[in-house]
């Protein structure tokens, strides 16, 4: 589906479908009064009848409206105008896209971009709504004989905004969102690859085929005999237990100047966790493919970035591994020694995550990063913290917290910062090594990012815990493509800001 943005007056709009709102009681929004004026009371007597209340989800499908030189008028609820929220206005616009696909609308013109959200404003509406379009599209079929295809689906949207003076922003949120709603797809594809499928290795050549699509990207391969080289222990061991061998994938994207430092995304890669000696319960135990919704988030905001070819230097990094149970997988009791020397007593296999992560965080301060961002479905505590909405942000950098926390805001990706004390370091104490691999179930989400914490002394780091967040479960189960667009927002900000910087 193609998407525009445009400024107009909706009386003097042509098309298939114009779409205007309604609120609670009976009460048409501004684009819908000027609809009624132009049809002489026609849609005011509906509302007075009762055809349409205005509530949120509501929808009233109108054909031949008098003098209106649209063929079709779809009346969407909104509920209260003044109580209007950002949740309520994605869930107007999945339900305005659902009705003008199935009822074989080929265009329409969407005056739902202009309604007054609290504190947010043309950019935002259009952005937001283009990719909840986007989201409302997505299906995961590729494994599927018989395909489910709409007869004749939604070909192009228009979302109009209020002024003209207010499109150069508006085209700004269309080129942002179809980045992130790309990258959101992409991220998405490759959490809900099945793990016999996506690999360690499948996630290598996915990196390549990105470099070949993008020229500013360059792709590097770490494989098994290297890490050995490097003497990533950590990471190696968490593989020991597959088939299928580790591969840690660099993804280079050199869109800045050459001595500009490089801003570093790291993504949990663990294609398929079983939890190895440490077996987790059968149930649901399919879902845990997803445990590389990390490196998928990587891969997404790696794919948007380019898209924009923003002016930066960033480093992808997918960490790709398979925690199985063998004869060889590595056991609870193991002492493990890391790539920065600091040794690991192993409680539990299950929390693997966090030891191949280790080493890729001393790994990386070979490119003196500007900073490291950590993306993984790293605890079920996370979950418990703050439910399936807000992703964990855990960082000691001030500056890093508001930067992410800001972005968050703006891409409505929403993250939440929990503290990182100190007195939460004790929780690791190993009487045998420098540290144990869990701290017990007290605060289990920062006692993981404490853990990580004690291999970034040399850069300023900050870690999301997206176990809550990157997946839905149930009847619709599936990859949400979170957080890329926070990761996406994050860099697009970087990259303002070094630009403005250069020219002071």
């Amino acid at each position: 589906m193609e998407f525009f943005v445009k400024s107009g007056n909706p009386e003097k709009q042509r098309s298939a479908c114009i779409v205007v709102g309604v609120f609670e009681p009976r009460r048409l929004s501004h684009a819908g009064e000027l609809l009624d004026e132009m049809s002489e009371g026609y849609l005011s007597t509906l509302l007075r009848r009762g055809d349409i209340e205005g509530k949120v989800g509501q929808v009233l499908f109108l054909h031949h409206v008098p003098n209106v030189l649209s063929e079709r008028v779809l009346l969407v609820g909104c509920g209260k105008e003044r109580e209007l929220t950002e949740t309520q206005y994605k869930q107007i616009i999945t339900k305005t896209i659902a009705t003008l696909n199935d009822t074989g609308s080929l265009e329409a013109i969407c005056f739902l971009s202009e309604l007054h959200i609290k504190g947010r404003d043309s950019y935002w509406a259009v952005r937001q709504a283009v990719e909840a379009a986007k989201d409302s599209l997505y299906s995961f079929d590729q494994f599927k004989t018989n395909k489910e295809n709409t007869r004749r689906p939604l070909r192009k949207l228009t979302f109009n905004v209020p002024s003209r003076k207010d499109l150069t922003r508006a085209e700004q949120a269309l080129q942002h969102a179809l980045a992130v709603a790309q990258g959101s797809k992409v991220c998405k594809d490759l959490a809900n690859m099945p793990p016999n499928i996506c690999t360690p290795l499948y996630l290598s050549e996915q990196a390549k085929g990105l470099a070949e699509r993008f020229q500013k990207i360059e792709c590097e391969i770490i494989d098994t005999a290297q890490m050995q080289a490097l003497q990533m222990n950590s990471y190696l061991a968490v593989a020991q237990g597959s088939k299928n061998p580790a591969y840690m994938s660099l993804i280079h994207y050199k869109g800045g100047k050459e001595e500009q430092k490089p801003i570093i995304l790291i993504g949990k890669g663990l294609t398929f966790d079983s939890g190895g000696i440490s077996l987790k319960p059968g149930e649901a135990m399919d879902e845990m493919k997803y445990d590389m919704g990390g490196a998928a988030s990587v891969f997404g905001a790696m794919q948007a970035l380019a898209a924009l070819d923003l002016p930066i230097n960033v480093i992808g990094i997918l960490a790709g591994a398979e925690n199985m149970p063998s004869g060889n997988a590595y056991r609870p009791g193991d002492i493990l020694t890391t790539m920065s020397g600091q040794t690991v007593e192993v409680l539990n296999t299950d929390a693997e995550g966090r030891l191949v992560l280790c080493d890729v965080l001393t790994y990386v301060e070979r490119f003196q990063p500007e900073c490291v961002i950590d993306v993984a479905t790293l605890t079920g505590a996370c979950i418990i913290a703050l439910g399936h909405n807000i992703s964990a942000l855990m960082t000691p950098h001030k500056g890093l917290a508001n930067e992410l926390l800001n972005a968050s805001n703006q891409a409505s990706d929403k993250a939440w910062q929990l503290p990182m004390d100190d007195e939460f370091q004790k929780q690791l104490d190993s009487p045998f090594a420098d540290m144990a691999n869990i701290g017990g179930r007290p605060a289990g989400s920062i006692t993981a990012a404490c853990f990580l914490s004690r291999f970034t002394k040399n850069y300023n780091w900050a870690h999301l815990d997206i176990a809550g967040t990157a997946w839905k479960s149930g009847a619709n189960k599936g990859s949400t493509g979170r957080p890329v667009p926070l990761l996406t927002q994050f860099l697009i900000n970087r990259s303002e800001s070094d630009q403005n910087e250069s020219h002071i």
